[in-house]
């Protein structure tokens, strides 16, 4: 490989990566951004990046960095917001399907 950072790109791609980005849906107080991801033991697995409410799914989402062990969809997890722990569900995105015309 002959580009700038090769070296380290290719060390990360041959490694499993750490953290995976995964969405989450809760009910409750809307997940916000720097809010903690709590795994089982109801220690830190990671942290959100950006969230909000849905309304065309009728819950919160977000989306979030977590241990890659605790990213599998299904997972359940808590997440701190307001210094209370709510629960949160690792979920599959795009969070709504796309319905895009796709000719034929």
């Amino acid at each position: 490989m002959d580009f700038p950072g090769a070296a380290i790109i290719m060390a990360q791609v041959k490694e499993k990566p750490k953290r995976k980005r995964v969405g989450l849906t809760s009910v409750g107080p809307p997940i916000r951004p720097h809010m903690a991801i709590l795994g089982p033991e109801g220690t830190p697995v990671g942290t959100v990046t950006s969230g909000c409410p849905s309304p065309s799914l009728g819950k919160n989402i977000a989306m979030g960095y977590v241990e890659a062990v605790h990213s599998r969809a299904g997972t359940a997890l808590t997440v701190e917001v307001r210094k209370k722990q709510h629960p949160a569900l690792i979920t599959k995105m795009p969070f709504v399907p796309t319905q895009y015309y796709m000719a034929k």
